[in-house]
């Protein structure tokens, strides 16, 4: 009977944690894809990086939504079982609150073990990875990323391009070009068509421009050179892509164990934070989801919400306060992680009538 029962309890939770963590992925990823297309406009990334991008920010939001996810699970499946009168009828089977733990320990041993692996190894991989992308972009901005119709500004070099038409990879026709000099100077350039050649220098690409003109003077003057050309190339140095010094976020964690900077101390302790709020919450999730049988099985839901904003508040609070150095990098998060915890004990205790038991030792 009991096996049957730990069946059951295990389906209800893994298929309402499957379906809440989709749906707080798929909103969370629809806010992010108009933002990355936003970025793609102003060319700050890449056309063809779209989707990766996207799909390491969902590595990245995996390590909240697993959290909550599983937290909100718990309670949506625990509380139907509660208003329908399906929990009483396990009760009377001798199935109590400390029953549940063993058909959900099989959903939260993986989830934990899960959720650590994102937190200290693949969500910081995934931010620099993002990084790199947007860095090689900056670089990469050059006649690949030209549309036809479009006037395309080069922030570094001062060079705004434009083309009529676009007939392949790095090749246009009728182009126009101006840029400022190192004297000084403005030179404006007009052609038919234009292309894009690599050189020996892996920094340093040419724009080869075919039957144009060329204007080069001082703007409000009368020295002006015009130039007529067959063939003209202009080369350019595309910007560093040196990374800078990574965000304590996107550390490798072996870095920050090493580490004796606050900054890096908080991150340290996040980390290590999100696997055991994934524990504690489930952990409160069990008697936080008991209900009266009339009392309707979202009732307890804004109950459960309120536990949740308040939990990754403190811990929040707590990184700033390690990151200013209030709080020494021994004690760390663990206060916050104590509390939650000492809360859940405490309300498995009033469930299982430990505070009655002691009343009457007390008594006797």
């Amino acid at each position: 009977m009991l096996r049957i029962l730990d069946r059951y309890i295990f389906r209800e939770i893994a298929q309402t944690w499957l379906a809440v963590t989709m749906v707080l992925l798929f909103i969370l990823l629809t806010n992010q894809f108009a933002r990355v297309l936003g970025d793609v406009a102003k060319d700050k990334l890449p056309k063809d990086a779209i989707f990766q991008i996207i799909g390491l920010t969902g590595l990245q939001y995996m390590t909240i939504l697993v959290p909550i996810g599983l937290f909100l699970s718990v309670m949506l499946a625990l509380g139907r079982l509660y208003s329908d009168s399906e929990m009483p009828a396990m009760m009377a089977c001798r199935v109590g609150p400390m029953g549940i733990y063993r058909p959900l320990s099989w959903i939260l041993i993986p989830l934990v073990a899960g959720v650590a692996w994102l937190a200290m190894d693949v969500a910081p991989r995934a931010l620099s990875e993002i990084e790199r992308i947007g860095l090689e972009a900056r670089r990469q901005a050059d006649l690949a990323s030209i549309e036809p119709g479009r006037f395309i500004s080069d922030k570094t070099g001062g060079a705004v391009v434009y083309a009529e038409k676009v007939l392949g990879p790095g090749i246009v026709e009728n182009v126009f070009l101006q840029r400022r000099t190192d004297s000084g100077s403005v030179e404006v350039v007009i052609a038919e068509r234009g292309e894009q050649r690599d050189s020996s220098d892996p920094n340093t690409r040419f724009l080869v421009l075919f039957n144009g003109r060329r204007y080069e003077g001082v703007p409000g003057t009368t020295n002006f050179r015009v130039m007529e050309f067959a063939e003209h190339g202009i080369p350019y140095r595309l910007p560093s892509v040196e990374e800078p010094e990574p965000r304590p976020r996107a550390m490798l964690t072996a870095n920050l164990i090493t580490s004796s900077d606050p900054l890096h101390i908080a991150e340290l302790h996040w980390r290590i934070g999100v696997p055991l709020a994934t524990l504690i919450l489930a952990l409160i999730a069990v008697p936080l989801s008991r209900s009266q049988p009339r009392q309707g099985r979202y009732g307890r839901l804004a109950i459960g919400l309120l536990v949740f904003i308040i939990y990754f508040n403190l811990l929040s609070a707590g990184k700033a306060w390690l990151e200013q150095s209030t709080v020494p990098g021994s004690v760390g998060l663990w206060w916050v992680h104590g509390l939650m915890l000492l809360f859940a004990l405490g309300m498995l205790g009033m469930q299982n009538g430990f505070h009655r038991r002691l009343f009457t030792l007390r008594t006797r």
